[in-house]
């Protein structure tokens, strides 16, 4: 939020909004803005206005999602790998900001990182493989020159950074933990029972074990890349 260079923007949307946490950093930075939260899951916009009951909270589609009129800010806090045809999605993005107004998007990528290439590799297990493919082609990563390319024709100035971040943990099963509320859930829905589930993770940890050794202190580092997307129209 630091990085956009906007004069006082109104209207700003949180695409992909979740439970409403980005959003209300979003009011923090920008407290005269009118702010709206858009999220696909009724159950995550419960939990936003359960949280932050003042706030302005919808159900909608990030990757159709039209404006009514235009916005000064559309920002998006690591949702799109979540939808396909991001160069679409981006263009249409950027059409429903004002002129001057700006899209903000933060996207995780980790792809070539063991957190995933580790997931990738249990998941060819023979046991559970073929079942996998709908896992593997669930979320949709692109480069930054992608981006740059798909964007740099709408804009009069685009800003891409990649930034990681290392963060301290406890050990491999902290990983474990965390990719689990993301993309490893993709995963463990797929499998038919709690057996092969519990399989699938202890052989995730045992990778995790050699991927991400322990430090002196028996600490573990956990590099994670987050690239970042700011394009002014």
């Amino acid at each position: 939020m630091q990085r956009i260079n906007l004069n006082n923007p109104l209207k700003i949307i949180d695409l992909g909004c979740g439970p409403g946490n980005s959003t209300a950093v979003l009011k923090q930075y920008w407290p005269n803005a009118m702010i709206i939260g858009l999220d696909s899951s009724i159950q995550m916009i419960e939990a936003a206005k359960q949280s932050y009951p003042e706030g302005f909270w919808q159900v909608g589609d990030a990757q159709s999602w039209q404006a009514d009129e235009p916005f000064d800010l559309i920002f998006s806090n690591a949702m799109l790998p979540w939808l396909p045809d991001h160069a679409k999605i981006c263009q249409n993005w950027i059409k429903q900001v004002k002129h001057g107004g700006a899209i903000a998007i933060q996207i995780p990528v980790h792809y070539d990182l063991p957190v995933r290439q580790e997931i990738l590799k249990v998941s060819q297990n023979p046991i559970w493989n073929e079942r996998m493919e709908v896992a593997r082609k669930a979320l949709t990563y692109q480069t930054p020159e992608f981006y740059y390319d798909a964007l740099s024709p709408f804009t009069s100035k685009i800003d891409i950074w990649e930034t990681t971040y290392y963060q301290e943990v406890d050990g491999p099963e902290n990983i474990l933990e965390f990719i689990k509320g993301t993309e490893l859930r993709l995963y463990l829905e797929l499998l038919d029972s709690d057996e092969n589930r519990m399989d699938f993770e202890q052989l995730l940890l045992e990778k995790y074990y050699l991927a991400y050794p322990r430090s002196v202190n028996g600490k573990v580092l956990f590099p994670f890349k987050r690239l970042f997307i700011l394009v002014y129209r």
